[in-house]
């Protein structure tokens, strides 16, 4: 199928309050997918200090500046509002509110926009409104404490597991959910309260079955997916790398004894009682030999066997380099967007956006003004500002025609009608 390279997303808008963690990774996802992301930034920069041109989140997305703390930064980011069919925002709860950006103000603007909110303990609950970090919320959740072996700390997977899984891709799903509402006959906007200890918890729905069928024991290293078992595992090499063994099926476990040497010698996998003798008789024979040599023994079975490689390696690795899993854009090496479409397939358009460069551009293409960005009241840095250049590259140019649309491509559409009330804003938070 012929595809068209705008992705599935195209000519839905965005607009993104500018965060870190989760909410920029979600506006990321959905520009990967053809969106018009504009990240709102704020004077000074986010929390968390990372060169602008390699923060990979900020890819596909332009950027305006604009002070929410200012006399006019509300009704600016109200004007984005009126013309948009997202808002992303990761404040604690209330705060949005407080800056004259809540749902009331914006679903009064803008009657069918997704509310989209990412925070980690929620809108509501005790937690509510204090800090936090991913370490915390998969902590509470119970899903923290399955990982890691039974006689030392739980380990904690970076933040893979609550900013991004249980955070970003649940915001991305309620909100492509609520703009399918949004946008059928009869539909009206909604909020989106995305929490990271929900998404984490519901991540862990499976094993809540099991651990209430008696097939789970709630505690590490005791069960069939969590390193209790002998051949779904990790063992260390000859030079100090390490496999990874997933030889569940009892087809794939006689393959994996047999390219391992030990199918005459293993104990009975059958017998849990064993599991202790069939280790280390695993552990033995892996520290035979290097991680490429059994990377090599290996290659192309069904043994369910892999190397363990570091984040420098594995775009080398020969499967991910033949799908093009990784690619490189503006002089960095990143992650190609995911899911793959035949049709409408998404792409890597833009190096990341850097503070306020877009202004000029998103003022004309959402037709905020006569494209004068004094008028939009959307900032371009100022001279001498600290803004630094684009990597010289011949892709960090704008995308050709035949491979992404061009931003004013966006069909415009006209301001809603203001209600008399807000509608799908449910009841409000107290300010405080």
């Amino acid at each position: 199928m012929a595809g068209t390279g705008h992705g599935p997303l195209s000519g839905v808008r965005v607009v993104e309050l500018a965060g870190i963690g989760p909410g920029p990774f979600a506006a990321m996802l959905l520009a990967d997918l053809g969106a018009d992301v504009v990240r709102v930034d704020r004077p000074g920069g986010a929390g968390l200090r990372i060169d602008p041109a390699h923060d990979v989140t900020n890819r596909n997305k332009r950027s305006v500046l604009v002070d929410l703390k200012s006399k006019e930064g509300p009704g600016r980011v109200l004007e984005l509002v009126e013309r948009a069919d997202v808002l992303i925002e990761g404040y604690r709860p209330g705060v949005a509110e407080r800056l004259g950006v809540g749902p009331e103000e914006c679903l009064a603007r803008n009657p069918r926009l997704v509310y989209g909110r990412m925070t980690g303990w929620g809108q509501e609950g005790p937690l509510a409104d204090t800090a936090g970090h991913d370490i915390g919320y998969i902590a509470v959740t119970g899903a923290l404490g399955m990982i890691g072996s039974p006689d030392g700390p739980p380990a904690f997977p970076a933040n893979l597991l609550g900013d991004y899984a249980g955070g970003s891709l649940y915001l991305v799903v309620g909100i492509l959910a609520a703009l399918q509402y949004a946008r059928a006959e009869g539909g009206s906007g909604q909020v989106v309260d995305a929490a990271i200890v929900d998404g984490t918890a519901h991540l862990t729905a499976m094993i809540h079955g099991m651990l209430a069928a008696g097939g789970w024991q709630d505690r590490r290293g005791a069960n069939l997916l969590d390193g209790g078992a002998p051949f779904y595992g990790t063992y260390e090499t000859a030079d100090g790398g390490h496999m990874t063994v997933g030889a569940l099926e009892k087809r794939f476990y006689t393959e994996f004894v047999r390219l391992l040497g030990i199918q005459d010698t293993a104990p009975d996998r059958e017998d849990p009682a064993a599991w202790g003798e069939l280790r280390e008789a695993v552990a033995a024979a892996f520290r035979t030999r290097t991680r490429q040599e059994w990377t090599a023994v290996f290659e192309g079975s069904d043994a369910c066997v892999a190397p363990v490689l570091s984040l420098r390696e594995a775009p080398g690795h020969p499967h991910l380099a033949a799908r093009g899993t990784f690619v490189e854009h503006a002089g960095v090496l990143q992650p190609a967007p995911a899911p793959r479409f035949s049709r409408t397939p998404g792409a890597v358009r833009r190096p990341p956006a850097l503070p306020g460069a877009d202004a000029e551009e998103v003022a004309r293409d959402w037709q905020l003004t006569d494209g004068a960005t004094s008028r939009a009241g959307l900032k371009t840095p100022p001279p001498g500002a600290s803004t630094p250049p684009r990597p010289s590259s011949s892709s960090a140019a704008s995308p050709s025609p035949s491979s992404a649309p061009s931003p004013s491509s966006v069909p415009s559409r006209p301001s809603p009608s203001r209600p008399a009330t807000p509608q799908g804003t449910g009841p409000r938070r107290p300010r405080t």
